[in-house]
C-alpha cells in the first residue's frame, strides 16, 4: 500500500508540474496579438461567440461563461450546430473566439470559413502559430508548444489548462479595459448570496421609524425609555435610537448598554437621562447602502445594531444582526 501510495503521489506530483509548466509558459508567448484581442473584444458592442469541439469546446464553454460573469455578453456555439443553422445567431457586430490546439480542426475552420465571408471578427487560440487557422484569424493567441501531462503525450490534458487560462486572462484584461467594478459582477451574480449582499438596506430592514422603532430625545430618562420600548405587546427592539432638537442621528443605547449600566450604577440607573449614557454619534449607514454594506460594518466593527439615516442624517430604521443572519448573508 505504501508502494503503491507513494507511486500515485509521485505521478500527481509530475501531472501538475507538467501543467503548471504549461500555465507558466504563456507568459513568454504573450505577444501585441493579445493586445489586440483585448481592444477587440473591449470595443464590440455585441457578443463573443466561443467555439470548439471535443475538449477545447468544453473549455470554450467556461471561457464563455467567465467573460458573461465579468460583463461582457457572451454564448457558447458547438462548431457543428453552428453549420446546420445556428450560425444565424451572430451578429455584425460580434465577435468569435475559436479554440483548436492544433488549429486544423474541419469544424473549427468551416466556422471560421463561413463567418469571415460576413465579416465578423475572428479571434483564434492555438497551439501553432502556422497553422491554417491562426492564419485566417484577425488575431490569433498562441499556447504554445505543449507537452501534454498524459504519460503518452495524447490525452488533452496540459493544453487545455493552458487553453482556460488563457480564457482567463482575456476575460480578465477585458473586464479591466472596461472598467468593470465589483458592483457590476454583484450585478450580474443576482442569486444567491451575491444576490442577497446587493440587495437595498431598506428593502430588507425590520425596524422603521414611524412603525416600531421609537425615536428618543437626550432628556428622556431610562426608565421613560423602558416605559416606550416595552409597550404595544411587540417584540422590543435590542437598541433605540436618540435624535437631536433637529431630529438628527445623536446617539444609540443598546441592550448591552443598559446591562453594564444596571450592574455599574444599580442605585440610580433609570432616572439618568439617556443623553448621558447613549453612545454618541454612532456608526451609521445612508439609505442608499446595500446589504453587503451592513454585512462589512458588522464584521469590521462587531456592531449588533446599525442605524440607517437619510441624506439629512435622521434616522428612517435600523438593521439588527439577527436580520442580516435571517437572510444568511451572515452566520449566527
Amino acid at each position: 500500500m505504501t508502494t503503491s501510495s507513494s507511486a500515485a503521489r509521485d505521478a500527481a506530483a509530475r501531472i501538475l508540474q507538467t501543467e503548471a509548466d504549461a500555465v507558466r509558459q504563456l507568459i513568454d508567448e504573450l505577444d501585441d496579438h493579445f493586445d489586440r484581442a483585448v481592444e477587440l473584444i473591449a470595443n464590440t458592442q455585441g457578443s463573443v461567440i466561443v467555439s470548439g469541439i471535443g475538449k477545447s469546446g468544453l473549455v470554450g464553454q467556461k471561457i464563455s461563461a467567465t467573460f458573461s460573469s465579468l460583463g461582457t455578453p457572451s454564448h457558447f456555439m458547438h462548431p457543428t450546430e453552428a453549420m446546420h443553422g445556428d450560425v444565424g445567431r451572430v451578429q455584425r457586430n460580434d465577435v468569435m473566439l475559436l479554440l483548436s490546439h492544433g488549429g486544423s480542426t474541419e469544424e473549427v475552420l468551416a466556422l471560421a470559413a463561413v463567418v469571415r465571408q460576413d465579416n465578423i471578427t475572428v479571434i483564434s487560440m492555438t497551439g501553432n502559430r502556422e497553422s491554417h487557422l491562426a492564419r485566417i484569424s484577425d488575431c490569433h493567441l498562441s499556447i504554445g508548444n505543449i507537452t501534454e501531462a498524459c504519460t503518452h503525450n495524447l490525452a488533452p490534458t496540459a493544453s487545455t489548462t493552458a487553453q482556460l487560462a488563457l480564457g482567463d486572462a482575456l476575460a480578465l484584461a477585458v473586464s479591466e479595459r472596461r472598467h468593470f467594478t465589483a458592483d457590476d459582477y454583484h450585478r450580474s451574480h443576482p442569486g444567491g448570496n451575491l444576490g442577497r449582499q446587493l440587495m437595498p438596506l431598506i428593502d430588507v430592514m425590520r425596524l422603521k421609524v414611524g412603525e416600531n422603532l421609537p425615536l428618543l430625545t437626550p432628556d428622556q430618562t431610562i426608565q421613560q425609555v423602558l416605559q416606550i420600548t416595552s409597550g404595544g405587546g411587540g417584540r422590543r427592539t435590542g437598541a433605540v435610537l436618540i435624535v437631536d432638537q433637529a431630529g438628527q442621528l445623536a446617539g444609540i443605547f443598546t441592550d448591552g448598554d443598559l446591562a453594564k449600566l444596571l450592574v455599574r450604577d444599580s442605585a440610580d440607573a433609570l432616572v439618568k437621562p439617556i443623553g448621558q449614557v447613549m453612545t454618541p454619534n454612532p456608526k451609521h449607514l445612508p439609505d442608499s447602502a446595500l446589504v453587503r454594506d451592513a454585512v462589512q460594518l458588522v464584521r469590521e466593527m462587531r456592531l449588533d445594531e446599525i442605524p440607517i439615516t437619510n441624506d439629512q442624517t435622521k434616522p428612517i430604521g435600523m438593521i439588527d444582526v439577527q436580520d442580516l443572519i435571517a437572510l444568511k448573508v451572515i452566520e449566527g
